[in-house]
């Protein structure tokens, strides 16, 4: 069996205008860095299929759904905040990278392949119940998480992210529920400014000093991450990879390396490995830096692929 690799078109049709870090192009730099290092033949090749309205449902109230929908313009750019707009196409990217998570979960669970990568955007873990925010409309890796204990009945799913953001909106929607665990990392201070005051018992989040390399991130997943995992025993890791606390990358002022990121997968892998059957559902969530992100999401992909 190999790794699957799920994505769409339509990903690339959501476009929130010229110059904006978010873009198209980031599917294409991934894309095209798998077959220039030949890892392409390693993988299954899946289109995302759309997520249904009673999978969105189980992490976002419906007015909220039907909100977006509404929202998205037929013609030009409807802005929802500073950072956050949507084109004609976005409705349909937004279904689709959120619905790639289901069918990875899907995939998973039968058996079909060991683990799974989802090159979508938009990116979602900034996404919270109710509110679209930092470039994120559906929180496509809680949606994933939840029908994994919905649809497939598993007790207890964790969460791993290394975006360099923290995932507020994950956050938003699993704090405090016994059945979700999840652990990550990010520039602290840092947008979206939270993170740090009074997480609920299920949320070790680790905030990282501007400046940190691979050495503190390394310290973090050892001495927290890790441990946390191991204490709770997923049945199966969900991850928010965002590639964006690269040092190539000026979106932020963190300096990991594609080796950093190759390590944490090896981490990730090892846990999923002695406790959840191997079973790993991988999300892209941010990452700017075109060059920097490709290589980095190969490192992640080849590990994942036991390459």
């Amino acid at each position: 069996m190999t790794t699957a690799f799920i994505t769409h078109r339509d990903c690339w049709k959501h476009d929130m205008g010229a110059h904006h870090p978010e873009c198209p192009e980031r599917l294409g730099a991934i894309q095209d860095r798998l077959i220039a290092a030949g890892l392409d033949l390693y993988l299954s090749f899946h289109d995302a299929p759309l997520a249904e309205m009673e999978q969105l449902l189980r992490v976002h109230p419906r007015h909220y759904v039907e909100y977006l929908q509404n929202s998205n313009p037929q013609h030009g750019i409807f802005h929802l905040d500073p950072d956050t707009a949507m084109s004609p196409g976005t409705w349909q990217a937004a279904l689709r990278a959120a619905g790639a998570g289901v069918l990875a979960t899907d995939l998973v669970m039968r058996k079909e392949t060991p683990n799974a990568f989802c090159a979508v955007r938009p990116p979602g873990h900034h996404a919270e119940r109710a509110k679209a925010m930092g470039f994120c409309f559906f929180n496509n890796v809680a949606v994933a998480a939840r029908h994994a204990i919905e649809a497939w009945g598993l007790q207890r799913v964790a969460i791993v992210d290394f975006d360099v953001h923290h995932g507020n909106g994950t956050e938003d929607i699993f704090a405090g529920d016994g059945q979700v665990l999840m652990v990550g990392t990010f520039q602290h201070p840092f947008y979206p400014y939270c993170g740090t005051e009074d997480p609920a018992d299920n949320m070790w989040n680790v905030p990282l000093k501007a400046g940190t390399r691979g050495d503190g991130f390394r310290e973090a997943v050892e001495k927290t991450w890790l441990p946390k995992l191991s204490e709770f025993q997923p049945q199966m890791i969900f991850v928010s990879a965002g590639f964006d606390a690269h040092y190539e990358d000026d979106m932020a002022s963190l300096g990991l390396l594609e080796s950093d990121y190759a390590w944490v997968t090896e981490r990730i892998v090892g846990v999923a490995r002695q406790f959840a059957e191997g079973r790993i559902v991988s999300m892209l969530e941010g990452g700017y830096a075109l060059s920097a992100l490709a290589r980095s999401v190969a490192a992640h992909i080849k590990v994942l692929a036991d390459l």
